[in-house]
């Protein structure tokens, strides 16, 4: 039976059992698509390091003789959109059945059932053959709880799969080593230069030009140095385990200026299409520690894996159990604009430049920074969250819906009200100048709140959580928060939030 098997841009799985025997029935498709580049503005490198992916993929589904229709961005075939080029195909090659593969976003999960009811032939959905976890397995764990608390998770997964257990024992004797976890990093370790691959992308990053595709950030056409193929992803991971992993938990919350990468993996691209799985990435990291335990603490290591089976599987579940309404929350009712140096960078609050700049630049930035400067300065500005997703889902080249919004909405801007964090994740700047070097040369003063100088994280901080009151001044988390905003002063109080409404209405002046 002639079988058309479709392939997303984030399904490049080398291991799945799909692949395992040729099949000359068999038809695999790939798509290079406006309909995806176009729904949120992307970063410029994570287009191209999709695009460039997929070739390779495709590349090798064919050197091992697998029938293969790969639209490249431009192909006069391509009408750039999923169900009219299955369509297609479809006909011009009397598919008898097609299949695919369960999409990690909801807006591809309902055009592809839209699309298999239309059908006139037969139609099957398989599992990715990625995530530790199914779709619906967290729902289940939580049915009946009032929270869906990650630690509870986090536990869960650690007993079923038997990772840092001694028994029915966390390994160590402690099953989160967080507080090991905050160091700030003052240049007392060394930190090897990350794994770059220097691939020159200069004719696809003209084809991408010529389609007309608007993106976001830079890139050096030269140098393209994230792993696009699954041999680079393996060694991305080497390298990390090799060099990086020793440090990893001391400084995976720490920032600088001078590092972009620190000791993080940067092997969340690579992950996120499926180069690699989690599985083997927690294999390898767990070997390497086995080998060297005399050297690598266990905080290192666990701190690593929590991020895995622990946030990542997490929000993977999060968002299918609570989609699609989850995609429209505003608990805390914000709707302002989000500040035009989100997009070029152009700031004097030196935390935010340096952020920013090296999103531009890299695509990239570790979770701290998301969290706790661009995420927590959104939220102080009281940011409508539509905002603030689009900016996050198109400027990282791991952002895919199902491990961006909940990160975003839930985790960075508390627009779920505490379904995913149990308290909102703010700031004044001293967690800024605690975590990093960013207060160190900066254009404000980290200590004042109302001057020309004051830093704007102070008074927006206040200013927040007075905004707030009805909505967070019974969240437990908050209490301390809220005593001592109680003793500010009314007359001090009302200048300060004098101070932070001006830098909501002209924030591209700070």
């Amino acid at each position: 039976m002639k079988t058309l098997r479709l392939i997303l841009g984030d399904q490049l799985n080398q291991n799945h059992s799909w692949l395992q025997e040729v099949n000359d029935d068999v038809t695999y498709c790939l798509f290079e698509m406006r309909q995806e580049t176009d729904y949120v503005q992307h970063h410029i490198q994570k287009v191209v390091g999709f695009f460039s992916a997929m070739r390779s993929f495709s590349d090798e589904l064919i050197a091992k003789n697998h029938q293969v229709i790969y639209y490249q961005i431009n192909d006069e075939r391509n009408q750039q959109d999923l169900a009219k080029n299955l369509h297609q195909i479809i006909e011009n090659n009397s598919i008898e059945r097609f299949e695919y593969l369960f999409p990690d976003e909801y807006r591809l999960d309902k055009q592809l059932k839209e699309f298999c009811d239309e059908l006139s032939i037969e139609n099957e959905v398989l599992d990715s053959e990625h995530f530790y976890t199914s779709r619906t397995e967290l729902k289940v764990f939580f049915e009946g709880k009032k929270q869906y608390l990650m630690e509870n998770f986090y536990r869960y997964m650690r007993k079923k799969h038997h990772l840092l257990m001694e028994g029915n024992q966390p390994e160590g004797g402690e099953w989160n080593y967080d507080k090991s976890n905050r160091k700030k990093w003052k240049q007392n370790t060394l930190i090897p230069p990350h794994q770059i691959f220097l691939k020159d992308v200069s004719s696809l990053l003209e084809e991408i030009r010529e389609a007309g595709i608007k993106t976001i950030g830079r890139i050096n056409a030269k140098s393209f140095e994230y792993p696009t193929s699954r041999k680079e992803a393996l060694e991305q991971l080497d390298y990390f385990c090799e060099h990086l992993l020793i440090h990893f938990g001391d400084y995976q919350d720490a920032m600088d200026t001078n590092e972009v990468n620190l000791y993080h993996s940067r092997i969340s691209f690579a992950m996120n299409i499926k180069l690699i799985s989690p599985k083997e990435v927690i294999e390898k990291v767990l070997e390497t520690y086995r080998i060297s335990k005399d050297e690598i603490h266990i905080s290192q290591v666990e701190g690593f894996i929590r991020q895995i089976i622990g946030w990542r599987e997490y929000m993977r579940g999060m968002y299918w159990a609570l989609m699609p309404a989850y995609k429209n929350l505003n608990a805390l009712n914000n709707h302002n604009k989000l500040p035009n140096f989100f997009w070029n960078g152009e700031t004097k609050m030196n935390c935010l430049k340096n952020t920013i700049n090296n999103s531009l630049d890299n695509a990239y930035a570790h979770h701290i920074q998301r969290l706790m400067i661009t995420g927590n300065f959104a939220l102080l500005m009281q940011i409508h969250p539509d905002e603030v997703d689009q900016w996050y889902l198109g400027i990282y080249n791991d952002a895919i819906e199902w491990v961006q919004l909940t990160n975003t909405r839930g985790m960075s801007q508390f627009a779920d009200g505490g379904k995913i964090a149990t308290k909102p994740y703010v700031s004044s700047a001293n967690y800024i100048d605690k975590m990093s070097n960013y207060c160190s040369g900066c254009h404000y003063n980290k200590k004042e709140k109302v001057t020309d100088k004051a830093c704007p994280f102070n008074s927006l901080y206040w200013n927040f959580l007075d905004d707030k009151r009805e909505e967070l001044s019974s969240n437990r988390r908050m209490g301390m928060m809220y005593n001592l905003l109680n003793k500010i002063p009314a007359s001090d109080l009302s200048k300060i939030k004098e101070k932070a409404q001006h830098i909501i209405e002209n924030a591209d002046e700070y």
